[in-house]
């Protein structure tokens, strides 16, 4: 069945089981339909359709749930705006393509209007989802994905399900759904447990760090983070023992995982850890299983998902399915630059090997040292091997010999600073010369960007100048 067909068909089956569990209310599928269909009735009203832009700037909740499904049962285009956007970014997102801006105010003044019956009025080839990207590198991409993209999408669409993504949406019964529904990928994992017969809970704010002591206090079954929660998360359990048994899986995405911090992972949670990739543009591309980590695979980032192709060019991953971007919305000029003859260049690169997909970097994050192009994923990956190093970031600096030069910001593993020389050494063995970084710094812990990545331009800034 096609989407938002089989969300509506998943709720109608089971009215009466609790699907969002928020503090101390419960709200059953069949509540969550009657809301969908009085928030779509008013947005019928009010002259929304098939084709019309609905931004969302809702906070977490069930009703915010509702709207999303509304909009997409009437067959609009939908923008989730992010949290944590500067004015500029945002009054990009909300000038390009939007005829209307649903806040937590206006939903909650549609659902004091009558309950309506709830029909689908998606079109297949219009643009159900605009999602966008961090804007780390200027002003965020809309990446449109259309109703019958979603239909087809490993996760939306329980008819392409494979064995593993079964085994996964069985661990949903109870998901820790925080962050922001305009996340891509938080609703596609709740599509898992929407479609598996899970319970969304929505954790309350109590002041405290939400991880680990969620997973304990609401026995949480799975969960996403991106690796700096991870990071965080690994530290306060050495910290403060805290019982994780409920869970049994947690995906980690977001950036590079070094094997040494997975294989940490996987000691103090147990075998519960799943590594995704994927981007904005391409929604999931592979997945690393429990099964692959206790094989011994620690390095790949995974077998590509079913109807997912992968081809290398010159090192650079490209790849396609039925469920990518069609574009960036509204970007002729961006579109063309990523998407060439179906395929989808990821500006990643990386090999294949024994059907497993490695990561070697980004072919944007070049250091251009005397003319000569050097890629810093490479060198990250090589610093991180070392037994002395916990986490590694390479950044281009100013230099008036080479136009830039490569430093390196590494965070210590506690108790062993590492030794520039020896660091120095490693590098040139695996990497040559080139590679070798000209300066060092220790910082304790990497700066976060407000997309949750590492943010090398605030590193740069501690350059030592």
């Amino acid at each position: 069945m096609s989407f938002p067909g089989s969300i509506v068909r998943a709720l109608h089956a089971a009215p009466e089981q609790v699907m969002v569990e928020h503090g101390k209310r419960s709200t059953t599928r069949g509540q969550l339909l009657t809301m969908t269909s009085t928030i779509a009735g008013g947005l019928r009203r009010s002259g929304l359709g098939p084709g019309c832009g609905v931004a969302m700037t809702l906070d977490v909740s069930a009703e915010s749930l509702a709207a999303y499904l509304a909009a997409y049962t009437l067959g609009c285009r939908v923008i989730g705006v992010r949290p944590g956007l500067s004015q500029r970014q945002q009054a990009h997102v909300l000038s390009n393509g939007v005829d209307a801006v649903l806040d937590d105010h206006q939903v909650a003044a549609l659902l004091r209007g009558p309950a309506e019956s709830l029909t689908i009025e998606a079109r297949p080839g219009d643009i159900a989802r605009v999602a966008y990207t961090s804007g780390t590198t200027g002003l965020p991409k809309g990446c449109a994905q259309t109703y019958r993209a979603l239909s087809a999408h490993w996760s939306w669409g329980r008819q392409t399900w494979s064995q593993d993504t079964a085994e996964l949406a069985a661990c949903f019964d109870r998901y820790l759904l925080f962050g922001t529904l305009a996340s891509a990928v938080v609703q596609d994992y709740l599509a898992l447990c929407l479609l598996g017969g899970g319970t969304a809970v929505i954790p309350e704010p109590d002041g405290t760090p939400l991880f680990p002591g969620v997973i304990e206090r609401l026995r949480i079954t799975a969960t996403i983070m991106n690796v700096p929660r991870l990071y965080q998360m690994l530290d306060a359990l050495r910290a403060t023992p805290t019982d994780t048994g409920s869970l049994l899986a947690m995906l980690v995405a977001g950036s590079p995982l070094p094997a040494h911090r997975l294989a940490a992972a996987v000691h103090a949670l147990g075998p519960v850890v799943h590594q995704a990739y994927g981007q904005t543009e391409t929604g999931g591309l592979a997945a690393l299983t429990p099964r692959d980590i206790g094989a011994g695979v620690l390095t790949s980032v995974g077998r590509p998902l079913p109807g997912v192709r992968v081809d290398i060019r010159d090192g650079e991953i490209y790849v396609r399915s039925d469920y990518m971007m069609s574009e960036y919305f509204g970007d002729q000029a961006e579109t063309a630059e990523v998407l060439i003859d179906g395929w989808i260049r990821t500006r990643d690169l990386g090999y294949l090997a024994n059907g497993y997909l490695h990561l070697t970097g980004r072919a944007r994050d070049v250091i251009i040292v005397d003319a000569l192009p050097v890629y810093a994923g490479p060198i990250e990956r090589v610093l991180a091997s070392h037994p002395d190093v916990d986490q590694a970031y390479v950044v281009g600096a100013p230099d008036d010999r080479t136009g830039e030069a490569i430093h390196a910001f590494v965070v210590p593993r506690a108790g062993h600073p590492p030794d520039s020389t020896a660091l120095s050494a490693l590098v040139r063995a695996e990497l040559g010369q080139s590679s070798v970084p000209q300066t060092y710094t220790v910082v304790l812990d990497a700066p976060i960007a407000a997309s949750g990545k590492p943010d090398k331009q605030a590193l740069l800034e501690l350059y030592p100048r």
